[in-house]
Parts: structure tokens; sequence; C-alpha cells
């Protein structure tokens, strides 16, 4: 799926300090997962560039792709000095072994082909790397609030097994976005990173950072990292 036709509304959504979940999940991701600064770094979707700056001022060197040219531009217009590329999460134009560090900041639900990207990330990933990876928690994924009220139910109506189209409109503080993407339960996951050749070393699900009372009931993500064994 190409975020092209919604990349104006995801470059003024992204920009706007504080206004979605980012801004509020970012550090645990950082802090927990992320580990220090290595020779490379390669993030997967990385749309306008928010995660790729943060990265940089800790001090990653860092390429970003993303398969939709109008946010690549508009993240190289914002850091005239980094690296950005059209590509295809599936197919990367690089060599084996070219980095030591991969993200996937909220973008492999994004991705028709996820296990391929994952098997792409191994490919271009150096024995001894990491691939840290956060999702939309694939139990949150499954079902929706009954209200807003703090002690709303959360309903699975569906079953969270099985890859499932996902698309819903979202709008706050006077902008709107459309999100179109999969939902894949955790197996999905695990299955992709070990098939690729990945060990799971570190799972988090970060505690409710937006004092919302209903996610100290459902984790709103998913944080691992993996390792890739020489």
């Amino acid at each position: 799926m190409s975020w092209e036709t919604e990349a104006s509304n995801w470059i003024t959504w992204a920009r706007a300090p504080g206004h979605d979940e980012y801004w509020h999940y970012r550090d645990s991701f950082f802090g927990e997962i992320l580990p220090p600064a290595g020779r490379a770094i390669l993030e997967l979707g990385c749309g306008e560039g928010r995660v790729v700056r943060d990265l940089q001022e800790l001090g990653h060197t860092v390429t970003g792709i993303d398969s939709a040219p109008t946010l690549v531009a508009a993240a190289q217009e914002l850091d005239p000095e980094g690296t950005y590329l059209v590509a295809d999460a599936s197919a990367l134009p690089f060599a084996d072994g070219s980095f030591d560090l991969i993200v996937a900041y909220n973008s492999l639900m994004d991705f028709d082909e996820m296990p391929r990207a994952v098997s792409e990330a191994g490919r271009v990933l150096e024995a001894g790397g990491r691939f840290c990876v956060c999702v939309t928690h694939p139990f949150f994924d499954s079902g929706e609030w009954e209200s807003s009220a703090p002690d709303a139910r959360f309903v699975v109506d569906g079953s969270y097994f099985g890859k499932r189209r996902f698309e819903g409109t979202d709008e706050r503080a006077g902008l709107t976005i459309t999100f179109r993407g999969w939902c894949y339960p955790l197996g999905d996951y695990s299955r992709a990173l070990e098939d690729a050749g990945f060990v799971i070393e570190r799972i988090r699900e970060p505690v409710n950072a937006l004092e919302d009372p209903r996610h100290d009931r459902v984790p709103l993500f998913l944080q691992l990292r993996a390792f890739k064994p020489a």
C-alpha cells in the first residue's frame, strides 16, 4: 500500500507536535528497543522523515526509504543533508549486509507483503545486527472500544487471526487522514522474523502514555527487537 494518496494529509498530521500517538510512545521505543548508534541504519517506511530526524538527533547515520515520492521529497526538503530514497521495502536497492541496524516504526502493517519486507530486511542487515520494530498492537487491531468512557468495553467482533484489511478515517484538532493497511496477528510477525533468520530478543507493550484510562487495560502498541545471528 502506498501513502502517496494521503501524502499531503500525512505531512501536516505528522508535523503537528503532540498531535498523534507517536509523540507519546517514541520515548519507550528509543529507550527500550533501540540500541546505541552504530555504523549505518535503515528506516523502512520513513514517510515525511520524523523518525529519521529523531534518530539523527540520537547520533545515528540514517538512510530513509519510502514508496511514496511526495513523502520522500518532503523529508528531503526539511532535511537537505539527509539520505532519502523512493524504494519498495520488499525489493530493497541495497547490497547484502549494508546496514547494522534497521528500524520499521509503524510501517510493517502498511506493507502488502510484510513477510517479504522482513526477509529483505534480513538480507541487507549484517550478521550481528538488529531489527527494531513498532506496530499497532495486534490485539488492539482486532477490536474497538464501545465508547470513549473510561470503563468502556473493548469488543472483538471478528477474529484476531489471519491477515485482514484495515481502513479508517481519523479526525482530530481540525486535521483529517485516512489510514489504510493490514492487521497481522502476532504469530504472523513472529513467523516472518523466524523465516528471515531473526531471533526475537526483546518485546515490549508500552504502558499507557496517553493518560487514557482505557489503555491501562488494553495495549496500543507492540515494540520488539530482533537479532540476526552470525
